[in-house]
């Protein structure tokens, strides 16, 4: 019998032949009515794509970052250096946080010298952003700890932020806290928006409404973390218990407390979120929930290093890592505070 073409698949569809190689390529810029015909003819023609030739790999991956400075990025850093070893790569690493830094500028030095793959570590990545990368450099493509709706095309690697979330609420409830304020990232980020879930879930199955005055919306810096917390702590009826969205604000939090006189933590608990080396850094040690960058750059590396040789076709693969709690010295049962 004779191989459908891609002709075939375009007349059974009632659509051109590009728009059919839009379809399949994964390309963005096609009505879900028309993916949805195209993908019906592929399947009911038996069309199959002919394999793309294997590309010889050059040995390299490129891990793009917000930033350098962080205890988060430094440990997601070192666990990529480990992994592109592990998997035979050498890691180029480039912070966006540059002022000088322009993406497609970065996209052309990338095509200049070529890559076997990119990770993509970015807070606020934007889909138009993305898609240029895919265009203009046609390499795997893996977002880590991604942000926003997640895109079904792409492999992505994160953690499980939702039960993250319950973790840390559950722990400051099973203390004896009912009044426990959330200090989230930016609103926009679905890691925020996960974790803070888990913080609702976890008041519903005790039986506890939260108190909405008590949520603040941060940019994971301390200084966030500082002003949200004082903004906090000098209500009327103050939170005896802060669930911060990373460890850097849970450390803003604790300067709150001290230019306040509330004693961390018999007046006021703290739980952090990352497990970075800052908690043991902090007197006294935070208790976080840990989230395995190391683990999650090992996977985003390996997964590029999969597709290579298994190309993904039009869905990418989700992994998410496991949290859990590491209880120290930042938590107890709470006590009445004087003002």
């Amino acid at each position: 019998m004779r191989r459908a073409t891609l002709a075939d698949v375009a007349a059974a569809a009632g659509v051109s032949v590009p728009t059919v190689s839009k379809v399949l390529s994964g390309k963005k810029h096609v009505s879900a009515a028309t993916r949805d015909k195209v993908l019906e003819a592929v399947r009911t023609s038996g069309y199959e794509a002919p394999r793309a030739p294997s590309r010889p790999r050059v040995g390299i991956v490129d891990l793009l970052i917000d930033g350098l400075g962080s205890p988060w990025a430094e440990v997601l850093v070192r666990g990529a250096e480990q992994a592109a070893a592990r998997w035979g790569f050498s890691l180029v690493v480039t912070s966006s946080a540059r002022a000088d830094f322009d993406l497609r500028r970065w996209i052309g030095m990338v095509r200049k010298r070529t890559t076997d793959g990119i990770v993509l570590a970015l807070s606020r990545a934007e889909q138009r952003e993305i898609e240029a990368i895919e265009e203009l450099l046609h390499v795997p493509l893996v977002l880590l700890d991604p942000v926003g709706q997640r895109d079904p095309r792409l492999s992505t690697v994160g953690a499980t932020n939702w039960l993250g979330g319950v973790m840390a609420t559950t722990h400051l409830l099973e203390l004896g806290h009912t009044r426990i304020a959330f200090i989230g990232g930016p609103l926009d980020t679905q890691c925020t928006l996960d974790r803070y879930e888990g913080y609702l879930a976890a008041h519903r199955t005790f039986g506890i409404d939260s108190d909405p005055a008590l949520t603040r919306y941060g940019d994971f810096v301390v200084t966030g973390g500082k002003a949200y917390g004082g903004e906090l702590l000098d209500r009327d009826d103050p939170p005896t218990a802060v669930f911060a969205g990373n460890d850097l604000q849970a450390a803003g939090v604790y300067q709150a407390a001290t230019e306040r006189g509330v004693r961390v933590p018999d007046e006021l608990s703290v739980v952090g979120f990352d497990d970075s080396m800052l908690c043991d850094m902090l007197s006294p040690p935070l208790t976080t929930v840990r989230q395995p960058l190391d683990e999650m750059a090992n996977e985003a590396v390996r997964l590029v290093s999969e597709e290579l040789t298994h190309p993904r076709g039009s869905s990418g693969t989700r992994i998410e890592l496991a949290t859990t709690l590491v209880v120290r010295g930042s938590t107890v049962s709470p006590v009445v505070r004087s003002r």
